[in-house]
């Protein structure tokens, strides 16, 4: 699983000019199974996301993510192997 922490390096109003299309870019990303969660960070600064796709596919998606292609955020990719998940998220296991 990675983990993907995006972070702001313009100010908020540059930040929401790009926001529509950002979003609809997220969009495509969950029908194609990319991520399984997102959400702004609080203050807000960015965004994690989760996905359980492959690296390759993972990076493909964020090249084409219009923060990205607009220089608004930076991304940090983490892995993560979840060997420990609560009752219900046992699909987030690692195999």
């Amino acid at each position: 699983m990675y983990v993907i922490s995006l972070s702001y390096k313009v100010p908020t109003d540059i930040v929401d000019y790009h926001l529509a299309d950002h979003v609809s870019w997220l969009q495509e990303a969950f029908d194609e199974g990319v991520f399984i969660a997102a959400g702004r960070k609080i203050p807000r600064t960015g965004a994690l996301l989760l996905s359980t796709t492959d690296r390759d596919s993972l990076d493909a998606s964020l090249a084409k993510d219009p923060f990205y292609v607009n220089g608004v955020a930076e991304f940090e990719v983490m892995e993560f192997h979840a060997n420990r998940v609560a009752p219900g998220f046992e699909n987030l296991l690692d195999n």
